[in-house]
């Protein structure tokens, strides 16, 4: 029988998010059923509570940065037990069949089969949209839960399920590391972990802020050199010198002013998803340096698993701030002024209080 749990949802594009009761498969075979202990709030909890990018069916349950304690596991579960820690990203399950898929790469499904963990048909419950991690609990199946080492913080671990794993991916796939130069636009909850992420691959890493402010912060984060892009000056004695940049701003902006920093061949990646688009570049920038604008989603689960066990390994968690359920809408609205370090995080106890 499906079980009832407590949740946090939006019922519309206006109203703020209360409490919703949902329910939640019991175990099948290959199921992990998670405690959630804390889960994240990314931008997009955001853009998908208020309709921005105009695909949302109500109501919704954000997040997807869910890390929690096994409860129950299905009889062929191999890589679980219960009370380890295991914790649930993006996506809850994939076509597993196209060439994509069996490259561990699923967040790029050829067939559009990505399940998403909140606001996607759900499967194992035709009819419905799948639930995030605003909530209790979640049953998830196996293949698509992660382990978690104990020796990280918990809350800090939390966001490195999209915020963690969104800059790590194409710093590993552009090969940042010894010899490269890096540059990371944008000091927040993506920001940061690129920062963190880039100085333990060992490249030379510049952080570019519009905020004077984020100077000292992006140096104690591990950046060699902070940049106010404001600064004509500071920017044009950067030109033509990176191999890499991840544009981590989810708003849009002129993005000619990063590419003419690319070294020739060098690469500027996106990874924020602006409400509007950005300006188009200018393509004589791009031609003449054979530079590249590129994407770039979360990554898949051997690659999710990878980062952290990176993490564990180099102890890396993100900066949160840790807020009660009931906090959610007041951080949204903070979180539209940047006015985190960098990342929420909620306490799901204070929901079952």
């Amino acid at each position: 029988m499906p079980t009832s749990v407590a949740a946090y949802a939006a019922q519309d594009n206006l109203s703020p998010l209360g409490p919703l009761t949902i329910t939640r498969r019991d175990p099948e075979p290959k199921d992990v059923q998670i405690e959630i202990l804390y889960c994240g709030v990314c931008h997009s909890d955001l853009h998908f509570a208020r309709n921005e990018w105009g695909m949302t069916i109500y109501p919704i349950v954000p997040g997807h940065e869910i890390l929690g304690r096994v409860t129950a596991v299905g009889s062929a579960v191999t890589r679980f037990t219960v009370g380890d820690t295991a914790a649930v990203g993006c996506l809850v399950d994939s076509c597993r069949e196209c060439q994509s898929c069996k490259a561990g790469l699923e967040q790029y499904c050829d067939v559009g089969g990505s399940i998403f963990t909140y606001g996607a048909p759900d499967k194992y419950a035709p009819g419905e949209m799948t639930y995030g991690g605003y909530s209790t609990s979640i049953t998830v199946t196996e293949d698509f839960v992660l382990s978690v080492a104990k020796t990280l913080d918990p809350a800090g671990a939390a966001p490195l399920l999209c915020a963690g794993i969104t800059t790590y991916s194409p710093l590993r796939h552009w090969g940042a590391g010894p010899g490269k130069k890096v540059g990371i636009v944008g000091l927040g909850g993506l920001g940061h972990m690129g920062v963190k992420f880039s100085h333990a691959f060992g490249a030379e890493t510049v952080v570019f802020t519009t905020s004077a402010s984020k100077v000292a912060d992006g140096l104690r984060l591990g950046a060699d050199q902070v940049v106010v892009s404001r600064d004509a000056e500071a920017m044009q004695a950067q030109a033509g010198s990176f191999d890499l940049i991840i544009n981590t701003v989810a708003a849009s902006h002129d993005l000619d002013q990063f590419t003419n920093l690319l070294k020739r061949e060098g690469t500027m990646v996106l990874v924020g998803a602006p409400e509007h688009a950005h300006p188009s570049p200018n393509v004589m920038s791009l031609i003449f340096r054979r530079r590249t604008i590129a994407g770039s989603l979360i990554g898949g689960l051997p690659e999710t698993q990878e980062m952290l066990d990176f993490c564990a390994t180099h102890d890396i968690t993100c900066d949160v701030e840790v807020i009660r359920m009931d906090q959610i809408n007041d951080a949204y609205e903070r979180m539209l002024k940047s006015d985190v370090k960098y990342r929420f995080v909620i306490d799901m106890a204070s929901l079952k209080a």
